[in-house]
C-alpha cells in the first residue's frame, strides 16, 4: 500500500472542522472492506478524480474518507463522520456489508 499523505492545511481542517485525527483517517484504510466511488460532482472534479469510502476506525467510529490517488499514494482531501445521505449511497454501492 502506498502512504497515505495530509497536507497541513487538511490536518487543520480535520481536527478544527471534523475533530478527526490523522490516525483515525489512517485506520480507515486499513479497515476498509468496501468498493471506492468516484466523487463526480462538478464542484469536486480533480484530475485524477478524488475518491471516496466509508470505513470504521479501530473504535468502530465510521469516517467518509475522500482522497486522490497520487501515483500509488493517498492524498487525503477530507475525512468526517457520513451523513444520511452518504450513507445510503455508500450502502446503496460501495459495500456488501450493513452499516
Amino acid at each position: 500500500m502506498g502512504r497515505i499523505r495530509f497536507s497541513n492545511a487538511v490536518k487543520k481542517k480535520l481536527k478544527e472542522k471534523h475533530d478527526v485525527d490523522t490516525a483515525e483517517a489512517e485506520q480507515c484504510f486499513a479497515n476498509r472492506t468496501g468498493k471506492l466511488l468516484e466523487d463526480n460532482r462538478e464542484q469536486h472534479l480533480t484530475d485524477p478524480r478524488t475518491v471516496w469510502f466509508i470505513a470504521p476506525t479501530n473504535k468502530g467510529r465510521l469516517l467518509k474518507v475522500c482522497y486522490v490517488p497520487n501515483n500509488g499514494d493517498f492524498d487525503v482531501r477530507t475525512c468526517f463522520p457520513p451523513n444520511e445521505v452518504e450513507m445510503t449511497i455508500y450502502r446503496k454501492h460501495g459495500t456488501p456489508i450493513d452499516f
